[in-house]
């Protein structure tokens, strides 16, 4: 990447949605600007879990004046993920596409452990480089967050359905704080989070450290208590609870470093922290510069070269893990690539969905992961190792990967072979068809599992649908191929897509 490139981050939290603007200059982000809106999207959740029309209309509003500011941004240079309200809503499809056309960018949800993973990085960017075991936390307003690791390697992410919106709405309505009310939602955040005292174990860190907004606001307040800069102790957790409490509600809380954008919401936040210092054993947090949108400013720069991009990491560990045949998937990968590339549709064809608003290059890269995990599901049973293979990406953690990407790559595992109608194809969705139709081609051709010949095949694509030319003397080299593209155009032709394998006159060049 040039020095003097710009790069931004969009965080759409449960209760903020922030951009983060920066410089990149020899290996480093330098901040440039910075907006944060009070969106609170969390405490817009019905009892149907959907988001109401208003919480909408407020994300809306907000990533349109993002949308202003990021005019001119490559695409490749911005990402904008969502959290945990987007990962919960049930009607998220209807917010993300009209919030990705207003931002003029693709919106990513992103999984709680892969919310860990760029808090980690957003945290270990921002501080100096040693071998301490790090312990970073962040509450947000749906989710929490913990990790564990060393300098750039996060070792251990968790996230819980923990939160200082979801707890303040749940343990202090209408802002009321009694010792009765501290007590409850702290109980019930150590029930949540249990699990957390043998995956991070005191004995595993040395150094603990707070990210974000709850964490972030306390220190502050803290600190204009008198207590040290960017340290929370668990004395001065105990006399913060005990203000509040002395405040007896949120709207007469008068606190120097307390924004009020934050008083809504302190109460939640605040318990969930005290639940975490005597479930962990913290007796210190250090209130770090990074977070989640660091994370995501230098998960960018990682994306760059193959060998630093976490998803090809991910992808080869996933094969490694389900004992996929490396020669066969990568076979096929090449070829899936190399189809793709001579149909891809233009630019005017590459219309935002609202479960993939992704253009052709990232496409692109999608379908070769997929291919390359075709045959993943082969080690749970070959018979329908398709649907195996479906379900192990739509329901895995892989680090790099938003949920959309894994869901994409999943219906294209599905795909791969067999019938179309299960899949309830959108014959609109261009993009999709063409990626499903390259992989599905790729496998067939390489059936055998060894290179498929190619001279005297080639595979194109117009507005009418896709056709197959292939010579004389090809199919008679290849009969069985022959009859298996036939077959596949009468699949496709089923379906009401129009897809013909036809003859030509003789030639020794492939067009693929």
């Amino acid at each position: 990447m040039q020095n003097g490139t710009r790069l931004a981050a969009v965080d759409l939290g449960s209760n903020s949605f922030r951009l983060e603007i920066g410089r990149y200059e020899h290996g480093q982000i330098s901040r440039t600007d910075y907006l944060k809106e009070t969106v609170r999207q969390g405490a817009g959740l019905d009892a149907n879990r959907n988001l109401t029309q208003e919480a909408m209309e407020r994300g809306w509003d907000c990533l349109a004046r993002f949308g202003e500011r990021l005019a001119g941004f490559q695409a490749k240079n911005v990402r904008a993920v969502a959290t945990q309200t987007l990962r919960e809503a049930r009607n998220r499809d209807v917010f993300i596409q009209r919030a990705g056309e207003l931002l003029g960018f693709p919106i990513d949800v992103i999984s709680g452990p892969e919310e860990a993973r760029l808090i980690y990085q957003g945290v270990a960017r921002l501080l100096p480089q040693s071998a301490e075991r790090r312990l970073v936390i962040d509450i947000g307003g749906r989710s929490s967050e913990l990790i564990l690791g060393q300098q750039y390697v996060a070792s251990v992410t968790s996230s819980f359905r923990v939160g200082s919106v979801a707890w303040s709405m749940k343990y202090f309505p209408d802002g009321q704080f009694t010792p009765q009310a501290f007590q409850m939602a702290e109980i019930a955040a150590q029930a949540v989070m249990d699990e957390a005292q043998i995956t991070h174990d005191r004995a595993l860190w040395d150094v603990a450290y707070g990210a974000s907004g709850t964490v972030g606001a306390v220190g502050e307040v803290l600190h204009a208590l008198g207590g040290p800069a960017d340290v929370i102790t668990r004395a001065g957790l105990h006399e913060l609870t005990d203000r509040l409490i002395k405040a007896q509600s949120a709207d007469r809380i008068r606190l120097e470093g307390l924004k009020p954008d934050r008083r809504a919401v302190i109460g939640g936040g605040v318990s969930v922290l005290r639940a975490i210092f005597d479930l962990l054993q913290i007796e210190e947090l250090h209130v770090a510069q990074g977070a989640l949108r660091q994370g995501v400013l230098y998960d960018l720069l990682d994306r760059e070269q193959p060998e630093t991009d976490v998803r090809e990491t991910t992808v080869a560990a996933l094969g490694r893990k389900f004992a996929v045949d490396a020669a066969q998937a990568q076979r096929v990968a090449q070829l899936a690539s190399r189809l793709f590339a001579g149909i891809e549709p233009t630019d005017a064809d590459e219309a935002a969905t609202a479960d993939r608003p992704a253009p052709a290059s990232r496409a692109r890269q999608t379908l070769q992961w997929a291919a390359q995990l075709h045959e993943i599901g082969c080690l749970i049973a070959h018979d329908y190792s398709h649907r195996h293979g479906a379900y192990i990406l739509e329901n895995t953690d892989a680090p790099g990967f938003a949920l959309p990407d894994l869901t994409l790559m999943g219906r294209l595992v599905l795909g791969q072979r067999g019938k179309l109608h299960k899949l309830a194809l959108d014959l609109d969705d261009t993009l999709y068809l063409r990626q499903l139709a390259s992989l599905r081609l790729a496998v067939l051709l390489c059936h055998a599992r060894r290179d498929p010949q190619l001279d005297g095949l080639a595979f194109m694509a117009d507005d009418d649908g896709l056709c197959v030319n292939i010579t004389p003397q090809w199919a008679s080299r290849f009969p069985q191929s022959a009859h298996l593209l036939n077959e596949e155009s009468l699949l496709w032709q089923r379906l009401g897509m129009s897809y013909t394998v036809s003859p030509v006159a003789g030639t020794s060049r492939s067009d693929v």
